[in-house]
């Protein structure tokens, strides 16, 4: 690690330690009660904010000790009862009291999930396995967007797809970003063009929550929701600060900027305003290649969010955002007078967009939700001299009925969505006269049913189907089932999935790769939608500790079948990227496990591994997927020094060897990755007046993927093909100025490339 991060840490461990010795502290003490009054004993009690807890004794009561001055937040869990969440002021010589009732809930502790079944249930009840990863997760290792955050999950990797302008997509087990559908609030806002241009733009100050469901979810959200669907749940304005700043810069001379507000027009009406800031204008070779080794940004995204209290508690919600994003990368001495030309390369993104997003419950007595959401893009990139202008309007309507008959829980519900989609590409262009353009309108009503049978108090089965009509490709059916089994106090869970998934691709909107480079775009016939079958084993099991703490382990087997899969060739011809229907079958198949540890003592440690083969098969022949890593881990362990009030954090990922493409049997690159790994270290401290600072170190090892290689991109020095040779057939002449017969391409990119950098931040809320 670079000395200068080292004394960064160092001075921020002390500066904080400073600040936090001699700090006065008190304790609270109370009973811990069910609504009958009978005691609830080994209950947790903590303040997760401090990092502190202890548990109730036989009796039912509880000290907690070593608190300082503030407005702290309680958190009380125990199995069989809600979580129970309240604010409590101490002054730091004072001891503070504060007797609790918790709530029975017949299920467990564990978070309340949506994503899996489209309706509350307890994380532990659903019988579709979901992963809850909360706004706290997250700080651990804090980025500026959600598409950085996710790279602490196991199984989900944010994937760059270009050296240059750092755009990507997010993996689900392997699968490629086109198959992972990203909702925001249970919302498809994220598709087509925002898969690739759009995820930089949501930011991490949004999150109450993320939900991931590994595996097809087409059965409930149709399209795209092949590997997996990521929901992210926004915050709730009545729950939220009523101001909350969060800020931080880096040593390569970054700064993200979230700020959020909250007002009451009314008792009954809250709203929350938010709005984040991102700007990154240092351009950095340290590769020596001439090119900016990370793309420069200007990002700026502007959320607000209302929600209504209504009559009988029914919902009533609707948010609204707008970003807008302007980077770039490429030659180190390109500026806006280039965009266009072939005189100096430059990959420049302009990207404007607007949502529009809400939930109302209908006023009558049986439970009947709309939801609805609209989304304008418009996208402005030119990548060298090869221009990409494309606008897309999304139009979505959801209605959905529940109803509770005996054993069975029943959902149905009715969708609409409407794209339009017009781009410059010959995906957009008139069959018979390419000169004429001719903008795509889908259309693609739904119907889906699900059943949630209860056989007994152990045993659960789901039963679903959706049937969709695209108005392009016809009709298109995804069934689905799946069983769930648990002891009686539900430390042990088995479920057990199978169901069909369907995608309908649009290359030139999802893969970043068919625009860059020198490579020519071949369609090999129309591209029939893909299918697929999925099946799943997912076992969970949780251990109390005596102590009061608790490890949790979580793991899955699961294996899909593809037909009519849409792979991008890179390996037929080096000059061309063929993309067609695999005339074949093509399969990911593995493994993953996730630990939780969290001890009374302050430590937590959240654990993942996931070991995978994805693969397709065609004429006899086994090829490995690109640009997917067969093993993939990743860990966060949290520690606090109680006395010091200081929290430490360690977050990092270890990935496996990936296939990578080539562009001739000269290439002196590898074609395959090394093993590698990203690791992140920070220190902060909270203080009780709402005041929390955070610094350390992200890419402690200063990993970047060009080490042990000549170089990443290829031809850095003629990145418009001026001097380089061809032959009668297409095919690159090998010369003295390209002895390997190479065409500039930046393709050859599987991690990120910005090295070692420290950081610090401060973030504030009050209540």
């Amino acid at each position: 690690m670079n000395t200068k991060y080292a004394v960064l840490i160092a001075a921020l461990f002390i500066l904080l330690s400073l600040v936090g010795y001699g700090q006065t502290t008190s304790s609270i003490k109370g009973s811990i009660t069910d609504k009958n009054g009978e005691v609830v004993s080994w209950a947790t009690i903590s303040i997760p904010a401090l990092n502190i807890g202890t548990t109730t004794d036989s009796a039912g009561t509880y000290v907690l000790t070593g608190v300082p001055a503030g407005n702290w937040e309680l958190e009380v869990k125990y199995v069989g009862y809600q979580p129970h969440y309240t604010r409590i002021r101490t002054n730091g010589t004072t001891p503070a009291t504060k007797d609790i009732i918790l709530m029975g809930e017949g299920a467990s502790l564990d978070e309340v999930v949506v994503s899996g079944t489209m309706k509350e249930v307890s994380k532990l009840d659903s019988p579709v396995p979901v992963e809850v990863y909360t706004a706290k997760f997250f700080k651990a290792n804090p980025a500026p967007s959600v598409f950085d955050a996710l790279q602490n999950i196991n199984g989900v990797r944010p994937q760059l797809n270009c050296n240059i302008c750092n755009t990507g997509d997010i993996h689900i087990n392997g699968l490629e970003g086109p198959y992972t559908m990203v909702l925001i609030d249970g919302m498809p806002i994220v598709s087509g063009l925002s898969t690739v241009y759009g995820l930089s733009g949501i930011p991490q100050s949004l999150i109450d929550r993320v939900e991931v469901v590994k595996g097809p979810a087409s059965t409930l959200y149709g399209s795209e929701a092949v590997g997996g669907l990521i929901n992210i749940i926004t915050k709730n304005p009545k729950t939220t600060p009523l101001l909350s700043v969060d800020a931080f810069g880096t040593s390569w001379g970054e700064i993200n900027a979230d700020l959020a507000g909250k007002f009451n027009v009314s008792d009954k009406i809250q709203s929350l305003l938010g709005a984040n800031y991102f700007n990154y204008q240092n351009p950095i070779d340290n590769n020596n290649d001439h090119f900016t080794d990370v793309t420069l940004q200007h990002r700026i995204s502007v959320f607000n969010k209302w929600n209504f209290e209504r009559k009988d508690n029914r919902v009533f919600s609707f948010a609204a955002r707008y970003i807008y994003e302007d980077r770039w990368g490429g030659e180190m001495n390109w500026g806006p007078q280039y965009r266009g030309g072939d005189e100096v390369y430059g990959e420049s993104i302009y990207t404007s967009r607007w949502e529009l997003f809400g939930t109302y419950q209908l006023p009558v007595k049986e439970h009947i939700l709309f939801m609805f959401s609209a989304n304008g893009h418009d996208q402005n990139s030119v990548y060298g001299n090869t221009p990409f202008l494309a606008d897309q309007y999304i139009g979505f309507g959801q209605l959905t009925w529940t109803k509770l008959m005996g054993s069975h829980d029943l959902l149905a519900g009715l969708t609409y969505r409407y794209t339009y989609y017009d781009d410059n590409t010959p995906v957009t262009a008139d069959a018979n006269d390419l000169s004429i353009n001719n903008p795509t309108h889908t259309r693609l009503p739904g119907l889906f049913l699900q059943d949630e049978i209860t056989l007994n108090a152990t045993n659960k089965l789901l039963l679903g189907a959706r049937y969709d009509y695209n108005s392009i490709h016809g009709s298109i059916f995804t069934p689905r089932i799946n069983y769930k089994w648990n002891t009686s106090d539900k430390n042990n869970v088995l479920r057990v999935s199978f169901g069909n998934g369907y995608r309908v691709a649009n290359v030139f909107t999802e893969d970043h790769s068919a625009l860059t480079g020198a490579r020519e775009v071949v369609f090999e016939g129309d591209l029939s939608p893909e299918t697929s079958w999925n099946g799943n084993l997912n076992f969970v099991k949780k251990i109390p500790l005596s102590s009061g703490g608790i490890i949790g382990f979580d793991a899955t087997a699961f294996y899909t079948y593809f037909n009519n899969k849409i792979i991008a060739d890179y390996d037929t011809d080096a000059q061309k990227i063929l993309y067609g229907n695999l005339d074949g079958h093509a399969v990911s198949q593995g493994i993953s496990l996730n630990i939780d540890l969290a001890l009374m003592n302050g430590l937590k440690l959240n654990a993942g591994a996931t070991a995978m083969d994805v693969y397709s098969v065609e004429e006899g022949q086994r090829i490995q997927q690109l640009f997917t890593e067969k093993f993939t881990g990743v860990w966060s362990a949290n520690y606090t020094f109680k006395r010091l009030g200081i929290t430490l954090d360690y977050t990092g990922n270890l990935y496996g060897p990936m296939r990578l493409p080539l562009l001739s049997d000269e290439d002196p690159r590898r074609d395959r990755s090394p093993w590698w790994s990203i690791q992140n270290i920070q220190v902060s401290k909270a203080f009780g007046n709402g005041v929390e600072i955070y610094g350390g170190v992200k890419n402690l090892l200063n990993w970047t993927p060009n080490k042990g290689i000549p170089f990443l991109i290829a031809r850095p020095n003629d990145p418009f093909d001026k001097h380089v040779e061809f032959d009668g057939n297409g095919q690159v002449i090998a010369t003295p100025d390209n002895p390997y017969g190479l065409t500039f391409d930046p393709s050859y990119v599987y991690g990120p490339n910005q090295g070692a950098r420290g950081f610090l931040g401060v973030r504030y809320s009050f209540y």
